[in-house]
């Protein structure tokens, strides 16, 4: 059974939203503040968050660095801000999406279901198969990078974008269809989304992210992974 986070707090929210993750089979533990939010991911160990960002305590972003520390639990950021700013700060601190209220409860578990969906593990169509580029290594089976002899960790849609990049290696992804089966079909313009993923990817795996040589990005047009 898939457990969810709650962070919210405006109870009102917080109601609708267990009642309605409730009747879907989702366990549920709620919070109203960054520092229990970060308390019950701790010991209960969500499946996927659903954060404010706008907490009392602390702001929504400093939650998602504060789990970004150690776990790569889906994080699904749902807020009043609606500036491209303020989304790409919360993508950028690592959150999965960003839904802005008011919202559509349809659309919200839709989104949720994408985010979990992302998390799981590869199917068998994928066990075997190791990529290397001389400067990392991507092993789809285990969903696991490698570079240097360390494992690097991605977060679940990080590597849901390195893995429709790899598995078109040499191809021009356009960016709709990047956005369509990285975040779902109800996406297509979302371009702030690659730039900031992809930089973030870039970050962690180039040898000069500035001048990446495997993760390639055609403006206008959708990306690229070379070997």
């Amino acid at each position: 059974m898939t457990r969810v986070l709650v962070v919210d707090d405006e109870p009102q929210i917080v109601r609708a939203l267990v009642i309605n993750l409730k009747a879907r089979t989702y366990e549920v533990d709620a919070a109203h503040d960054g520092a229990t939010a970060l308390r019950l991911a701790a010991a209960r160990h969500p499946d996927v968050v659903v954060l404010d960002l706008g907490l009392p305590d602390m702001d929504g972003v400093e939650v998602i660095r504060g789990l970004r520390g150690w776990t790569r639990v889906p994080i699904l950021v749902l807020s009043a801000r609606h500036t491209s700013d303020e989304k790409v700060e919360a993508l950028d601190a690592g959150a999965d999406d960003y839904v802005t209220k008011p919202f559509g409860m349809d659309e919200l578990l839709a989104r949720l279901r994408a985010a979990v969906r992302r998390a799981e593990p590869a199917g068998d169509g994928l066990k075997d198969v190791i990529v290397d580029t001389g400067d990392f290594t991507v092993d789809l089976g285990a969903k696991k990078v490698n570079r240097g002899g360390k494992d690097v960790r991605l977060t679940p849609t990080e590597w849901h974008l390195l893995e429709v990049l790899v598995r078109n290696g040499g191809r021009l992804v356009g960016q709709k269809q990047l956005l369509q089966e990285v975040w779902g079909p109800s996406y297509g313009t979302e371009t702030n989304y690659l730039r900031v993923y992809m930089a973030q990817l870039r970050r962690k795996l180039e040898a000069d992210p500035s001048h990446p040589k495997h993760l390639v990005t055609e403006p206008g047009m959708g990306c690229r992974f070379e070997k």
